[in-house]
């Protein structure tokens, strides 16, 4: 596929996408593989919109995400070198650097050693949840659940307060859905010099958790810089807990929408981990991976992609791919292949993905297991809905608990 320069680039971000990004990403795959088009604010970058050219693409090592390798002057959300440097910016050397002085904290078999602290957590917001439903009748599940779970998740393994782990969540929010340039350059300014001074206070007081243990890194190993201990900080803290909010919130209204599947994953709670592989395909707030830039130029679709332009990778057109997935459109907790790519794949593939698994069926077998009278207080084309090229989640999830049958809740 070529382009004409003196020809506008199509901009498939508009109101249908909005509407239904789903479509808009079929539509694209029939045309092609590969397609020029440009952002909403008009920066142009390249689609990759085929399962199997998406999952090549993420792993091959001629895509990077160091932005100094970007040749049309790609600044995204311009952070600050202290928010900058971490591992969705670096290429192998330093990725694998940093990655392993947290990795031990994000193991399958430490995450297992964490379940007894994250299902309290999950019991704490359940009963929070049910206090509201009973004293309004109904209940944001966002705000009342999907978002202070995860928040305090992560936020613990950080020893952050409560109140300034939804402080966070607000800047994360004004961040990467801002109302306005001036919210969005405010939320990154707070997000900086709040993590600055948790860094500073955590060295004059070090505990037994990962920020203590990487400022030891910093500090007495000389293991990172300064900007990439803040980096990595801004990181878990922020994908740790937004992602797995969208995600907490989609499985929910997933799930709601369709109450066949959902009657028989009750009667067969053993399918939950199989449900969640699924919903992590069909549900996935983060509708692209991390955008990358081509060190050469490099072929990819048919298309010939020159060195240096911006590449988006479509997680939610891959996932929805019918060359690899047979009815793509369909929710099925008995679909075979779970080899999603939501996680990510190849160097970036995520770091907390155990720790997200965990969390999401906890969640969901609290909410949806053993709250069987749970259900949407309006039907879901009415949901209003945060969409961006970058991903979609709902803003706000109310639901109702049908009365007369029993909870489950202890």
């Amino acid at each position: 596929m070529t382009h004409d320069s003196d020809t506008p680039l199509a901009q498939p971000f508009g109101p249908g996408f909005q509407a239904d990004p789903h479509a808009v990403f079929a539509r694209l795959r029939q045309q092609g593989s590969v397609h020029h088009i440009a952002l909403p604010d008009g920066a142009p970058v390249w689609l990759v919109t085929h399962e199997h050219d998406v999952r090549h693409g993420l792993a091959d090592p001629r895509f990077s995400v160091d932005k100094q390798h970007s040749g049309n002057g790609f600044k995204g959300f311009s952070l600050p070198p202290a928010l900058d440097a971490n591992l969705l910016n670096l290429d192998a050397g330093d990725h694998l650097r940093l990655r392993r002085l947290v990795a031990q904290g994000f193991t399958p078999r430490h995450v297992d050693g964490m379940r007894n602290h994250i299902q309290s957590a999950v019991d704490t917001f359940t009963r929070q949840l049910l206090g509201r439903l009973e004293s309004d009748g109904k209940a944001d599940l966002v705000a009342e659940f999907a978002r202070p779970l995860p928040l305090k998740v992560i936020g613990d393994l950080f020893v952050v307060p409560a109140r300034e782990q939804s402080q966070f969540s607000e800047w994360i929010s004004g961040m990467l859905t801002p109302v306005s340039g001036t919210e969005l350059v405010e939320s990154i300014g707070k997000i900086h010099h709040y993590l600055v001074d948790l860094v500073a206070s955590r060295r004059v007081h070090p505990g037994d958790d990962i920020l203590s243990s990487l400022i030891a890194a910093r500090d007495e190993d000389d293991r990172l810089t300064e900007d990439e201990l803040v980096s990595l900080a801004f990181l878990i803290l922020g994908a740790g807990s937004e992602n797995v909010q969208h995600q907490i919130a989609n499985a929910v209204v997933t799930l709601l929408d369709h109450p066949e599947q959902l009657s028989e994953l009750r009667e067969e709670p053993e399918l939950l981990p199989t449900a969640v592989e699924e919903l992590f395909r069909y549900a996935h707030p983060n509708l692209t991976a991390i955008r990358r830039f081509p060190t050469e130029p490099v072929d990819l679709g048919g298309v010939r992609i020159p060195a240096g332009d911006t590449v988006l990778f479509s997680l939610a057109s891959a996932h929805r791919d019918p060359a690899r997935y047979p009815q793509p459109d369909r929710f099925d907790i008995h679909r075979f292949d779970k080899h999603h790519l939501a996680l990510g794949h190849g160097l970036h593939y995520c770091l907390g993905a155990a720790l997200a698994r965990t969390q999401i069926a906890l969640a969901l077998d609290a909410l949806l297991l053993r709250l069987p009278g749970l259900r949407l207080a309006s039907a879901p084309q009415e949901l209003s809905w945060r969409t961006t090229f970058r991903f979609r989640a709902p803003h706000h999830l109310p639901v109702v608990l049908d009365l007369g049958g029993p909870t489950g809740m202890v």
